[in-house]
């Protein structure tokens, strides 16, 4: 029976993922990043438990990709999509502006769909996760969570953070197609990248890990949602120190 409950937490992460699909498509973009941090918790949590018991398997780890393909994978791709959108009409809409009415479906605009970029690469990534097996104890590449809490950022911060600087610089379509080419990039770009697995409490075998994690917090706390897109950027500056060390 126990065999089945990692089984079971990623197919919770699914789940969260087709929710969020559904809320990112009729641009409800607040409650998908909702279900999408849901996911990724339950992401998480599959494989602290498929150890924990001692139950990992072959049928978990492909599962496990599968998951991320939706909540980490296509659900980005739609919110970019989404604000690629809104970055031709420079306001935030309800959906029905990317296509003409009257029974006929037409296309407004083409760039938005520039956005799935981030929906192949991920796929790419995730592909190459499951036949690579040096990435067990760290990742080669930007993890698809971490690529999704990235994107989930960018309409966060234009609901809360209320800052004109940030919500023209978020809706300038220049900036959304860079942003999409970098994630792109990152997720499969040859470089290590550590995981926050610990193997034991010590300070001296996770100093990095603690370090991060108590500047993340700190970020979180001061600056809101704005610190995401800085926690990932130190993430892999922290990764690269660390690899040169």
């Amino acid at each position: 029976m126990k065999k089945h409950i990692p089984n079971f937490i990623t197919l919770l992460n699914v789940f969260c993922g087709c929710v969020a699909t559904v809320f990112a498509v009729l641009n409800k973009l607040e409650i998908a990043a909702i279900f999408v941090a849901l996911g990724i918790f339950f992401d998480f949590f599959d494989g602290l438990a498929a150890r924990v018991l001692d139950v990992k398997s072959e049928l978990g780890l492909q599962l496990d990709s599968l998951a991320d393909m939706i909540t980490s994978g296509l659900v980005p791709g739609i919110v970019m999509f989404q604000l690629l959108a809104m970055s031709q009409t420079s306001g935030w809409g309800d959906g029905s502006h990317f296509f003409i009415e009257s029974g006929e479906l037409k296309l407004v605009h083409l760039i938005p769909f520039f956005g799935f970029v981030i929906t192949m690469a991920s796929g790419y990534r995730l592909a190459k996760f499951n036949i690579d097996e040096n990435q067990t104890s760290s990742f080669i590449g930007l993890p698809t969570p971490a690529n999704a809490l990235l994107i989930l950022s960018l309409p966060l911060i234009l609901l809360y953070q209320n800052n004109d600087f940030l919500n023209t610089l978020i809706l300038n379509q220049w900036f959304l197609i860079l942003l999409t080419v970098v994630s792109a990039y990152l997720l499969n770009a040859n470089l290590p990248l550590f995981a926050l697995k610990f193997k034991n409490t010590s300070f001296k075998d996770n100093a990095m890990r603690y370090i991060f994690i108590i500047i993340s917090l700190v970020l979180i706390v001061t600056m809101k949602f704005m610190a995401i897109p800085l926690i990932i950027l130190f993430y892999v500056v922290s990764s690269m120190i660390q690899e040169r060390l």
